[in-house]
């Protein structure tokens, strides 16, 4: 759970599907460990490294980053979400990521997998990326966070999502949800989202 680590988790899956990212990720920790190796490292080192990730912003903005936390935050990762955000490549996903599961602090997470699951739950007929389905969702993963297991609370959200709540086939007949999931109680889970 090193917020360092987690950032680069977090970068690396931005549009890259996490079967790829495994792929280089403990190379990448290796090579670059910390905050330091990544902002004195040279962009040609960086990108070999990325080399088959694509999205070679991602690896520019990863760089710069990390440069303003080792000249600005002493190397290291900032634990507030203004701060992080201010950070280059860094948006509210990414950095409600590492502060919930880098430093476990709470800060709900919405991926795909967990938007998919509450849609569901609630039976949200609408879209989630923006207007009233997405305030709906703000709401619930607020209301319904684990203010004192973040971490925990937001990882298994995620892998619920990805693992049971999936977007064809979910597994309602084993689904623990199932009593309370709105869309499964309206016959409308393969509708939502």
């Amino acid at each position: 759970y090193d917020p360092y680590q987690v950032w680069v988790s977090e970068i690396m899956g931005q549009q890259t599907q996490m079967s790829r990212v495994t792929a280089y990720f403990l190379p990448w920790v290796e090579r670059f460990p910390d905050v330091a190796a990544v902002a004195a490292a040279s962009e040609q080192q960086l990108n070999k490294a990325w080399e088959g990730l694509g999205y070679y912003s991602r690896v520019r903005n990863l760089q710069r980053a990390a440069q303003v936390i080792m000249e600005n935050h002493g190397g290291t990762i900032p634990a507030t979400m203004t701060e992080l955000m201010a950070l280059p490549g860094i948006g509210a996903y990414t950095a409600a990521a590492i502060l919930s599961i880098g430093f476990n602090l709470p800060y709900p997470l919405i991926d795909a997998n967990v938007e998919r699951l509450f849609a569901r739950l609630a039976d949200i007929d609408l879209p989630l990326k923006q207007g009233q389905g997405r305030r709906l969702l703000l709401a619930m993963a607020e209301a319904l966070l684990d203010r004192g297991q973040p971490r925990d609370y937001n990882q298994a959200l995620m892998e619920f999502g990805a693992l049971v709540c999936t977007p064809k086939n979910p597994d309602c007949p084993c689904c623990p949800l199932r009593s309370g999931c709105q869309a499964h109680g309206a016959g409308t889970v393969a509708l939502r989202p």
